[in-house]
């Protein structure tokens, strides 16, 4: 009995999301950076341009999120693996850590040392494990291709 083939992966979203999903990650590195330089300077300049790269790392994460979304749970289900599933709920818990994390560095700067700094964390955290998990699985169904 023959299978149904699969619809392969649109090139457009694959390019569209390699593309731009790498700029959220360097956006929140660059605002847990600013959190650590804050703390240690107290220059409230540094808290300031942490804020806004969290707002611009979530604003860049909308588009990759999306195609992401219909890669995983849509068009590509078959394709998709374990780890592209987990790797998406990571990304999404980074995203709603990053949005608190927004909050707590609307307020003064005094305020956002020991949660804006654990936010940033959990944020790069979840995101770096997210793009381990992918890579690894990567590796794996390469070796025995």
């Amino acid at each position: 009995m023959r299978t149904p083939d699969v619809p392969p992966r649109s090139p457009v979203a694959n390019a569209l999301f390699a593309l731009l999903d790498p700029i959220p990650f360097g956006c929140f590195v660059a605002a847990l950076i600013f959190d650590i330089v804050y703390a240690r300077s107290a220059q409230i300049m540094w808290t300031k341009a942490a804020a806004w790269l969290i707002v611009i790392g979530l604003f860049a994460a909308i588009v990759p999120r999306l195609v992401n979304l219909a890669q995983v749970w849509f068009t590509g289900r078959r394709m998709s693996t374990s780890a592209d599933r987990l790797a998406f709920w990571l990304n999404l818990l980074a995203i709603v850590a990053a949005i608190f994390n927004a909050f707590v560095h609307s307020r003064d700067a005094y305020a956002v040392v020991p949660a804006g700094q654990w936010l940033s964390a959990l944020t790069v955290a979840l995101i770096g494990i997210g793009y381990v998990l992918t890579a690894t699985q990567r590796a794996r169904l390469g070796e025995r291709a």
